[in-house]
């Protein structure tokens, strides 16, 4: 490639953002603050931050689906509960412990609690568009990561309770995860470890508080026996989620870029190649066991993949992506045994993909994060991976990745202990579920409510202690409409899936 000059090139600076503006976040009745950044950044990083709330809702269907019926409504309602909380909570102090411009190196301040002086100053981790528009991006990132998180309380664990575990992890776990690996204060980017979109703060962070909380809650009645005769309920509700979270990715990756430019087409295309490779490794290793082309197979090796390239997709060539989507693929499906070795009943292998996955992602960017490619977006410099000869680098994502993780796991048991204590005190916040209430499922016992018009118990009614538990509920029960007793017969001979 031949060297241009700046002349040479379409994109034209904006003027600069003073340097020697009032911590305000600026006045704008006495100045323009569109004349700083380029309107198609900021039209990119919106486009991206509803991308990215997208995949919440993603994450709940996805979580039902493999859930079985009578608690898929509830594992919707706690992902789209866990935007509205966490979302409450990057307001009022959130993005400040994160984001704060005086942050420590392991967690910021209360500056701008309650978004004071967010404004149109530029962000801390991104000069090219305004702090505010950076808060509700950021703001995504956190609730998504709840959300991926509470996916443990499958089946048996309470509402309430884990609600205000919400509102507590975010601020206890996640916001100075994110503080130390995105501020630039923080001790892991000082330090030299290089996350483009969360394969520590997001991935590592939720997956090993899903071991946690797995640990917390214990394991689900008949857990290990033939009573459980457990299997993804509803494979169409998988295939949507996982549609849902491979688009929204796009914003969660490219977005990251902070602005439209090179580097964050480069993020979109890593994305895409990773997501469909790991697709297709789960997908075979799968069949070579069972000889049977598994559909919740290839969303998990999907998910599995995006999971990978998240922490490199801003640091990595496009060809480096097919690494990342077949080990992504590969060490995920052979980590959903883990639980087994750990005695953990992690329902919905959410450690497996993405803490194992968030792991890997860190890694492999340690050998493959190439300068030229951060750099494409014409002002990022890193001394890159194994690529370039900087094989320190594996030590410094060695370090957040195993700080992460543990800083995660052993603050989600302080959490959950301090509140299961509680709760022996004040029942409502008790973490579990009582058997009966197990039995019945969450969503009536919780939500009163159900995913579908009708629920079918009668396969999940294994004991005469399930009959008697069960014998106020019909085995055929409307949610709404009375005119659906009409059909019970037609209802009632349908098989339903567990």
């Amino acid at each position: 490639m031949s060297a241009a000059t700046t002349s040479a090139l379409p994109y034209v600076p904006l003027t600069s953002f003073p340097t020697d503006a009032p911590a305000t976040g600026g006045d704008s009745l006495t100045e323009d603050f569109n004349v700083y950044y380029q309107s198609g950044d900021i039209a990119w990083i919106l486009t991206s931050t509803a991308l990215v709330l997208l995949m919440i809702p993603g994450v709940g269907f996805f979580y039902s689906g493999l859930a079985r019926r009578k608690s898929a409504l509830s594992l919707i309602w706690l992902s789209v509960m866990a935007t509205a909380v966490v979302s409450f909570q990057w307001f009022f102090w959130g993005y400040s412990l994160a984001f704060s411009h005086s942050a420590g190196k392991y967690i910021g301040n209360l500056e701008n609690i309650g978004f004071r002086n967010v404004l149109g100053a530029p962000s801390v981790a991104a000069a090219t568009i305004p702090d505010l528009l950076f808060a509700i991006f950021q703001g995504m990132f956190a609730a998504i990561t709840v959300a991926l998180a509470v996916g443990a309380v499958a089946e048996r664990g309470r509402m309430l309770p884990c609600v205000i575990y919400m509102f507590i992890w975010s601020t206890v776990i996640y916001d100075p995860i994110a503080c130390w690996t995105w501020n630039p204060s923080g001790w892991a980017a000082n330090m030299g470890s290089i996350d483009f979109a969360g394969g520590t703060p997001v991935h590592i962070a939720s997956g090993t508080a899903a071991l946690a909380y797995s640990y917390m809650l214990g394991k689900r009645r008949g857990h290990g026996t033939q009573e459980l005769n457990y299997r993804p309920h509803n494979v169409t509700h998988i295939v949507i989620g996982t549609v849902f979270l491979w688009v929204g990715w796009f914003g969660f990756n490219a977005g990251s870029a902070g602005a439209a430019n090179v580097r964050a087409v480069m993020a979109a295309v890593v994305t895409n190649l990773a997501a469909c490779v790991g697709g297709i490794t789960w997908c075979l290793v799968d069949y070579r066991l069972e000889k049977k082309w598994s559909t919740v197979g290839f969303c998990s090796g999907v998910i599995a993949g995006l999971v990978a390239i998240t922490p490199g997709s801003g640091f990595v060539p496009a060809w480096a992506a097919v690494v990342f989507g077949v080990c992504g693929g590969a060490f995920c499906n052979y980590a959903t045994k883990l639980k087994y070795f750990l005695r953990c009943d992690d329902a919905l292998d959410i450690f497996a993909v993405h803490g194992v996955g968030g792991f890997v992602g860190n890694i492999l960017t340690a050998f493959f994060a190439a300068d030229y490619i951060a750099h494409l977006d014409g002002s990022t410099e890193i001394d890159g991976g194994w690529l370039n000869h900087n094989w320190v680098q594996l030590g410094y994502q060695l370090a957040d990745s195993v700080a992460g993780g543990a800083y995660s796991f052993g603050g989600t048991c302080i959490i959950l202990g301090a509140l299961g204590f509680l709760g022996t005190w004040i029942p409502a916040l008790r973490l579990r579920a009582t058997e009966e209430e197990e039995i019945l499922g969450i969503d009536d016992v919780e939500i009163g409510e159900f995913a579908y018009d009708y629920v079918e118990l009668a396969r999940e009614a294994k004991t005469p202690e399930d009959d008697d538990a069960m014998s106020h509920h019909s085995i055929v029960r409307t949610s709404s409409h009375e005119g659906h007793e009409k059909n019970h017969d037609s209802m009632g001979s349908q098989q339903p899936l567990h």
